[in-house]
């Protein structure tokens, strides 16, 4: 299947009530044809991991064939170049967290594409660093406790920022981190205990959202 065939099965997905509804869901739209995510992804199983397709989807600008992009490539080819070209085009949170979550943090530089990231000053960017930690912590279930403590202290430091699609970011990353075993829950607290007493309201709204969830495994 090739680029032209994807683009004409995903416009015969299109609905104009869903690409309407995806601005409520604080979604982009601008390039969007508004294909819903299960039929996004029923395309997508059709075809074959290909790295040289996935890059051509993601240069038609089409934000259904970029996500599909991520869920076509091949992790093993991706490259950090690659990754901080496509992560220099996301301007919608559901872009940045399907490429993340499914192919950048498959690959060999996500941790440290987190670190990197987390220190940006774009949105969309920051946002993708912790959006690999919490897919990471998803994902990798043999990963060492050592990699999440390490970055418990870069959830501590961007805690203050307002930006709603960053504290979010940062808010499911401590989470994830969290729920992974009982090590990393009892940081994890005391990470958002300390966040707490930071004097910013995105601080306190990540503290106490992830306390309600992380201290209730913690009862179990």
């Amino acid at each position: 299947m090739n680029v032209e065939e994807i683009i004409s099965l995903l416009k015969e997905k299109s609905d104009t009530t869903h690409l309407a509804g995806m601005a409520h869901f604080g979604v982009d739209n601008q390039h969007a044809l508004g294909v819903r995510m299960p039929d996004v992804r029923k395309i997508a199983k059709q075809i074959k991991k290909d790295h040289q397709l996935a890059q051509q989807l993601w240069d038609t600008g089409i934000h259904e064939a970029r996500i599909m992009a991520s869920m076509t490539d091949d992790p093993a080819l991706v490259t950090e170049k690659q990754i901080d070209s496509w992560t220099m085009d996301f301007y919608s949170w559901d872009l940045c967290d399907q490429v993340c979550g499914n192919l950048f943090d498959r690959t060999p530089f996500a941790v440290d594409k987190a670190f990197e990231f987390s220190k940006r000053e774009e949105e969309f960017v920051k946002r993708a660093g912790f959006v690999l930690m919490a897919e990471y912590a998803v994902h990798h279930k043999k990963a060492a406790d050592k990699v999440f403590l390490a970055w418990l202290p870069i959830i501590e430091r961007e805690a203050w920022d307002e930006r709603n699609f960053v504290k979010k970011a940062v808010n499911w990353a401590l989470r994830q981190i969290g729920k992974r075993n009982q090590t990393l829950l009892a940081h994890a607290i005391a990470s958002a205990e300390r966040i707490l007493q930071q004097d910013t309201k995105a601080a306190k709204w990540i503290a106490l959202n992830a306390l309600s969830e992380l201290r209730k495994k913690l009862d179990r």
